[in-house]
């Protein structure tokens, strides 16, 4: 790999301009992923927020479910932003009888578990290995990790000062070569979790 990495975000549904801009900004070359040539081609992926239960059924549909499970498995970096953490995840709750996740991150996710589109809010998060103090976090109809397994650093949660049953909830962990947050770092203007993948795949 050169020194400037080529990480894909998949460009199914969800913030594709804003993970390749945050991407960019952060000294990687990025492209869009649709097809399983294109995904063949990149050291990393970014998996975008969205619906999760239509970027399941659209990664069927454009033959990449597959693909992408085998590349997971074979070491891919792969970062998943709100729907891309449920879609990383090995377990779901909340999710529909017929949703699929591509799997590889051990821990169980529960969709949609800060309510709806009304109760998206903003956060100020102590975030592990990152310097430059607390990361400013927007949440959309984010997920939450209800539980992690074995191999699975917890590198953020919510603060202990908001009210239950939110306080506490892990909302960005890191897996080996998988990231993954419940928030939107690519709308906040804080470029360091991407800068932080950037090297994950640089050190792949």
């Amino acid at each position: 790999m050169s020194s400037t990495p080529t990480i894909g975000v998949l460009a199914l549904q969800g913030d594709v301009r804003e993970h390749r801009a945050a991407l960019e900004a952060s000294g990687a070359r990025a492209v869009t992923v649709r097809r399983p040539d294109e995904l063949a081609a990149v050291d990393g992926l970014v998996l975008p927020g969205g619906e999760s239960t239509t970027i399941d059924k659209l990664l069927r549909i454009f033959g990449l479910a597959d693909p992408l499970r085998a590349r997971i498995a074979d070491g891919l970096p792969v970062y998943g932003s709100c729907a891309g953490m449920i879609l990383l995840a090995d377990r779901v709750l909340g999710g529909t009888s017929d949703q699929q996740t591509l799997g590889g991150l051990r821990a169980t996710v529960r969709r949609n578990a800060f309510g709806r589109q009304v109760d998206s809010f903003e956060a100020d998060l102590p975030f592990a290995h990152l310097d430059g103090g607390p990361v400013h976090a927007v949440f959309i109809r984010a997920p939450w990790i209800e539980e992690v397994g074995d191999g699975v650093d917890v590198l953020a949660r919510i603060p202990d000062d908001y009210p239950e049953p939110v306080a506490g909830k892990i909302v960005a962990v890191r897996q080996g070569s998988l990231l993954a947050t419940s928030f939107h770092p690519e709308i906040s203007g804080d470029r360091r979790v991407h800068e932080h993948f950037v090297q994950i795949v640089k050190e792949s």
